[in-house]
């Protein structure tokens, strides 16, 4: 099981995230989140990931509100190894972000009515999340029935690490994404969580 830890603010939460056995850290540059980072704080965070080594782990930048072409830019000034664009961006959008940075990743939610097929829009890996991104809110599993993704896909929205299992159960995917379900407060990463996420979604794959 794949599982992302999003939103970290702190060189301790990477150090954290990535002692837990997570595979990849997001970090987030928005002007609409409580987790927007500093472009010079995610270099920094970026740059500890990188660290790691051995404990080889992928720093993902989240963007939802940023031109794809300039986010794709900013990725690889950042050295971070994948770029996410979240929320309605077109396949032009990911086409012009491609042509600049390769590695992409599709966040979106079924509301937005998106093609589920993994690569749809040139992406390596494709996210599902809560209508509410980085609310925390549960959506329902049911709907995947119809619109099910197959290959590497993320599920992701309301997980903690009370529920992490039975929603891998019902989903199926090939990995998870967490942020505010191991959280003390919006934007605080709790350790002791994060741990407990890992290990419950690794357990459960």
């Amino acid at each position: 099981m794949f599982v992302k830890v999003c939103g970290l603010a702190t060189t301790a939460d990477v150090d954290v995230a990535v002692e837990a056995g997570a595979d990849a850290v997001g970090l987030v540059i928005s002007g609409t989140s409580v987790r927007g980072l500093t472009r010079d704080r995610a270099a920094a965070l970026a740059a500890h990931a990188r660290a790691h080594t051995p404990d080889r782990v992928l720093s993902v930048l989240v963007v939802n509100d940023t031109p794809a072409a300039e986010a794709a830019a900013l990725a690889r000034d950042l050295d971070v190894d994948a770029l996410q664009l979240h929320g309605p961006y077109s396949e032009a959008d990911f086409a012009a972000a491609a042509s600049v940075f390769p590695r992409l990743w599709r966040a979106t939610s079924l509301k937005e009515r998106p093609d589920t097929r993994v690569g749809a829009y040139g992406e390596e890996v494709l996210l599902l999340d809560s209508p509410r991104a980085g609310s925390g809110a549960r959506w329902d599993l049911s709907l995947l029935d119809a619109a099910r993704p197959e290959g590497t896909w993320l599920l992701a929205g309301g997980l903690a690490p009370e529920n992490v299992a039975e929603a891998v159960a019902a989903a199926r995917p090939w990995g998870v994404d967490v942020s505010s379900g191991v959280e003390s407060a919006p934007g605080v990463k709790d350790h002791d969580r994060v741990r407990a996420f890992v290990a419950a979604a690794k357990s459960a794959g």
